[in-house]
């Protein structure tokens, strides 16, 4: 995944830092990221969308919002009516360079900004909010106690998560002002909420809230139990799952013709852990798997092996040859199974000096439906017939068991 790092004049013209998370192929679409109240955009929810997204195509700008992080600025100036003007400088800019955002993610009052922001953007086809709040003053509750003190004299210290900030009464006069009913009723885009329903920060009723005041499309997934910031690395990794997915059918993601040499297009491995093996797989826009290792090997145990994924490719290509031929045929065969053993481990094979090895493939196959001897044995034959099949035994050596007909 490239990267992109740019300043760009928000509000009040201050430079904004931000960094362009840009996709290795085609660029499909691109996605704006709000983060959250006094938060950056480096944090776990804000990397691993971003990859997830650029995996796919989508290329996701997400930066500081105006006095925070590396950006200019005095954050006890802002508001919440600044964070919105950033957000639409964001995608002046963005569009200034011929990548006008469709998409818009924010995470908390981000969240709650782009919701704001949304009406005032053309282009914008689908927003996503995580642990949004309904009314926007609700992050005034982090700094309850401070609050006659900024009344009294216009401004204030307070800590928050372990970090001082200096909060002033004209944020905490814009926020109790600002309202998302009349954004949501005039939103026309597709609508995601994501929420935890344990959020102690943000309950529940917020996505409630959210979810009914806006019109179809829209869509509701739970976080089940993510906390607030969404810190831990698998609900990231759910939250941008889910985002990526949901997204695509909104977006309008034309992937150029595949090359002459790869007709069924360029498959893409990237990096989603550099602490552990979690891959990104992405096949054209629409199709993404994981790869990994298992636990006792390092791995977080979330997706196939690599070996794993090879062994699916003659297992899928077995069921399909065997199905497209018995179509043909017209013959009654109702389910097709196929189980695939490998003798290798790839911790143990990628070790040095291990050798060549012949790698073996048992396939075990299962046919169901009221075929004859002779129907079953000519299936058999044509399952060594799979291409891929084909392709592995050129250099590896594959065992194929029938298994007897279930009664």
């Amino acid at each position: 995944m490239a990267i992109e790092r740019f300043t760009f004049p928000g509000h009040d013209g201050s430079q904004l830092d931000a960094r362009l998370d840009l996709p290795e192929g085609p660029h499909l679409a691109t996605a704006l990221f709000a983060h959250c109240f006094t938060c950056g955009k480096d944090i776990v929810a804000a990397r691993r969308i971003a990859a997830r997204l650029a995996g796919m195509g989508i290329a996701v700008l997400r930066f500081d919002f105006t006095g925070l992080g590396h950006s200019e600025g005095e954050f006890v100036n802002t508001s919440f009516t600044s964070n919105v003007q950033d957000l639409v400088a964001a995608c002046r800019h963005l569009t200034a360079q011929n990548m006008a955002p469709s998409l818009l993610i924010g995470h908390s009052l981000g969240g709650a900004a782009v919701l704001k922001a949304a009406p005032r953007i053309p282009g914008i086809r689908a927003v996503a909010t995580l642990g949004a709040p309904m009314d926007p003053s609700h992050v005034t509750e982090s700094f309850a106690e401070a609050l006659p003190e900024i009344r009294a004299r216009g401004e204030a210290e307070v800590c928050l998560a372990g970090r001082p900030f200096r909060i002033g009464s004209k944020f905490v006069e814009d926020i109790g002002a600002a309202a998302l009913r009349d954004a949501l009723a005039s939103l026309r885009a597709a609508l995601l909420v994501l929420h935890a329903p344990r959020d102690a920060q943000v309950g529940i009723e917020n996505a409630a809230e959210i979810f009914t005041a806006a019109k179809h499309p829209k869509s509701f997934v739970t976080l089940d139990d993510a906390d607030h910031l969404i810190t831990r690395p698998a609900d990231a990794e759910y939250a941008a799952e889910i985002i990526a997915t949901w997204s695509a059918r909104y977006l309008d993601l034309q992937p150029p013709a595949p090359p002459p040499a790869a007709p069924e297009g360029v498959l893409r491995v990237s990096e989603a852990d550099p602490d552990g093996f979690l891959q990104d797989i992405q096949s054209g826009p629409h199709h993404h798997i994981l790869a990994d290792e298992p636990l006792a090997y390092g791995g977080t145990n979330r997706g196939l092996t690599p070996y794993g994924l090879l062994s699916a490719g003659p297992g899928a290509c077995t069921s399909m040859t065997i199905r497209m031929y018995a179509r043909r045929k017209g013959w009654p065969l109702t389910h097709v199974s196929v189980d695939i053993c490998h003798d290798k481990v790839h911790a143990q094979d990628a070790e040095t000096g291990s050798g060549d090895k012949i790698d073996t493939w048992r396939r075990r196959i299962r046919l169901e439906g009221d075929l004859s001897e002779e129907q079953r044995q000519r299936l058999r034959e044509i399952a060594d017939k799979c291409p891929v099949h084909r392709s592995l035994e050129r250099s590896s050596h594959v065992q194929t068991e029938l298994l007897p007909a279930q009664t």
